[in-house]
């Protein structure tokens, strides 16, 4: 049986994965981890970048450990952040990580240029002060010899594979996470970026995830030990190739992308920008075959990581799974998306002091803390689930949910018992998988996205949950539903 090999660089805000994939005759993939490594932001002068030199020494490890010539080689990243390339092919300063706090107040002083409102008419993405629209404009304020000087602009994924390859392009699904792509012209919009003053020269062509884009260069041949292996565009947002593995069939399903955040959303072959989709912060981000990800962020798993590290980091997480599990149901309600849980001091006691402003039963132990979390969590996803319902006019009768949240049963459990609908769970490496079949997309071995969901039921251990008991969760959701407009 003849076996082709891909290798996938799946690089996060905390650490980074190189994956080999291998796929058979008989369309099973199996996968494999060659080498992890730490990521993170860096303080350089009261500001936070990335390490990418470091970072693209790691892609060269990765590279280095594979165990021989891939068929070809995918990168994903995290959205929003940019580089700047100069003429001589060089990074004009470290690339700004999303969190640095450059941005503040970016969004109220680029709204009295352009309003908000007629932003997410070009747009059709939802307003979050971190976005590459706001960052830029920032840039454009306190750095404008940095853009003057620059001759392209790109995203993380973008420049390491302008790295490898020589060759400098826009990939689709990270273009979308931007703010300045428009998806009803179906490229970047010239208004926005005229509003925003910077050279029209940043922004590349956009090219389709499945793009081969070049082969490597002679300076990671002889880095890495490599021969000539292309190297393809894949979805390069992370959440694009997770959506790509989610196992499903037919059109009438919701995805959610779990982990640190939950990415919630339907596909759909044309972005959803109406009136109720504004009203909803819905957003439109780009999928693999010519879709569009309707989505909303939700704060995901980010409660019970911080309570965890509040605890002094000596609970595992299935630990604190089945403290929960024991736990009192519905002691409190509360809304995960709540601003002051962002990023407290302390997880646990802004948990608390929400249920105390709301006049509702405190957590009496760990296990009703991370309780309250979870089925906060469950809450806000049938919440989502009705926005994007009502924006995009179409019903769903199930919801898969991929990446690491997957492997939470009890989450799992509480999201069909809060939304009434079937829930299919897996697979955990989702982002990975679906980076690596959209590579063999790319060389034509996988026809489509519809054959690269089949390989992942065929290769994939999915667990199915049956909606049970509503009650209980009904009257929680009308809670949920009052703290929503009361808690701003």
């Amino acid at each position: 049986m003849s076996v082709s090999r891909f290798l996938a660089f799946d690089l996060g805000a905390s650490s980074g994965r190189t994956i080999l994939g291998e796929l058979g005759d008989d369309d099973r993939l199996g996968v494999s981890e060659v080498h992890r490594f730490p990521n993170g932001a860096v303080d350089i002068g009261g500001h936070l970048h990335w390490d990418a030199p470091r970072l693209l020494g790691e892609i060269h490890e990765g590279m280095r450990r594979c165990g021989g010539d891939p068929d070809v080689i995918g990168i994903d990243t995290w959205g929003v952040d940019y580089a700047l390339i100069d003429a001589k092919g060089r990074t004009v300063g470290a690339p700004y990580a999303y969190r640095d706090r450059r941005t503040e107040g970016a969004v109220d002083s680029f709204a009295g240029k352009m309003p908000l409102d007629r932003l997410y008419e070009r747009t059709g993405i939802q307003v979050l002060p971190f976005d590459t629209l706001f960052q830029l404009h920032a840039a454009a304020r306190d750095e404008p010899g940095s853009l003057r000087s620059a001759r392209s602009l790109l995203m993380m994924a973008d420049l390491f594979n302008y790295q490898l390859t020589g060759v400098a392009a826009s990939e689709f699904t990270l273009a979308t996470t931007t703010h300045i792509y428009n998806p009803r012209l179906r490229g970047w919009d010239d208004d926005i970026i005229s509003t925003l003053g910077v050279p029209r020269r940043l922004f590349q062509e956009i090219v389709e995830p499945g793009t081969i884009l070049g082969e490597l260069t002679p300076e990671a041949r002889s880095s890495t030990g490599l021969r000539k292996v292309p190297v393809a565009a894949v979805a390069c947002h992370d959440t694009g190739s997770a959506v790509a593995a989610v196992p499903a069939e037919g059109t009438d399903f919701a995805y959610i992308s779990s982990g640190t955040w939950s990415l919630m959303g339907m596909e759909s072959r044309e972005p959803v920008i109406n009136t109720v989709s504004a009203r909803n912060n819905v957003t439109n981000e780009g999928g693999v075959g010519h879709t569009y990800r309707v989505l909303k962020n939700i704060a995901g798993l980010w409660l019970v990581q911080e309570c965890r590290r509040a605890w002094g980091g000596g609970y595992g997480y299935d630990e604190l799974t089945a403290l929960a599990e024991a736990a009192k149901p519905h002691v409190a309600v509360i809304d995960p998306d709540w601003h002051g849980f962002l990023n407290p001091p302390s997880m646990p006691d802004a948990i608390a002091d929400y249920c105390k402003k709301t006049r509702q039963n405190t957590p009496c132990n760990h296990g009703e803390t991370i309780r309250i979390a979870l089925e906060g969590l469950a809450l806000a996803y049938r919440h989502t689930l009705h926005q994007l319902e009502e924006a995009s006019g179409k019903r769903v009768e199930r919801i898969h949910i991929v990446g690491g949240g997957a492997r939470n049963g009890l989450l799992n459990r509480f999201a069909t018992d809060a939304t009434g609908r079937r829930v299919y769970a897996g697979p955990a490496e989702a982002t990975a998988i679906g980076n690596l079949l959209v590579q063999a997309m790319a060389t034509g071995r996988v026809r489509d996205l519809n054959h690269i969901r089949s390989i992942v039921r065929g290769s994939t251990e999915i667990a199915e949950y049956e909606p049970g008991e509503a009650g209980a969760w009904d009257e929680a959701y009308e809670k949920f539903r009052e703290l929503k407009e009361t808690m701003i």
